[in-house]
């Protein structure tokens, strides 16, 4: 089962992810968006890691609603509302459960998804984060590994895609030949699931 603490965890490591690859992020951002993906989101991600530890959220829904209102607030351009919503849906999706199982957090993180299409009207090969987070949801019911892998595959496989939505989309044919950088961060958020699933914190550590 999942509990408050283990979404903490998920997004204080999807935090160190995004700060590790944030140059990275904006560099793959620069031939086809505004050069600033990476700087936008680490702020963000660092905002959400200092919320967190000072409203202790007590349940799953209330980790992630609060994560997500966080993003919306403080990170620039398209990347706030839809990491923002992502969060927020999956966590009014989990509802006030202290603990979930995985199956239900799988269909949870699928309605956040979900939004994000609706929100940003793109569809799996568009060349977006849905590129990522679409393969990765689907194998989240194998495991935390799968997912990961997952959604790297998927993020790697924008490369040769033709951008149809986002800033990317402007460029047309341009876009071909660049990883997305949208992709590329929604990746990372599985990488820092299966981190971690794989590293329970110590029996009696302080879990704060």
């Amino acid at each position: 089962m999942l509990d408050a603490d283990f979404f903490r965890r998920w997004l204080t490591n999807a935090a160190d992810a995004v700060d590790r690859s944030a140059a990275l992020l904006t560099e793959l951002d620069s031939p086809i968006g505004d050069a600033d993906h990476g700087s936008n989101l680490q702020p963000g991600f660092t905002a959400v890691v200092v919320t967190l530890e000072k409203e202790a959220p007590e349940t799953p829904g209330a980790v992630l609603t609060l994560a997500g209102r966080q993003l919306i607030s403080t990170v620039g351009g398209a990347s706030g509302p839809l990491y923002g919503t992502l969060l927020r849906r999956t966590g009014k999706a989990l509802g006030d459960a202290a603990e979930v199982d995985e199956a239900t957090f799988t269909e949870a993180l699928r309605t956040g998804i979900d939004a994000v299409a609706a929100l940003g009207g793109a569809a799996p090969g568009d060349k977006t984060m849905l590129d990522a987070l679409m393969p990765g949801v689907d194998a989240l019911g194998t495991s935390f590994g799968a997912a990961r892998d997952a959604a790297r595959e998927g993020a790697l496989a924008t490369t040769p895609l033709l951008a149809r939505k986002g800033r990317a989309s402007y460029l047309g044919e341009r876009s071909i030949g660049h990883q997305d950088p949208g992709a590329t961060s929604a990746a990372l958020l599985f990488d820092a699931l299966a981190e971690t699933a794989e590293n329970p914190p110590a029996p009696g550590a302080d879990h704060g």
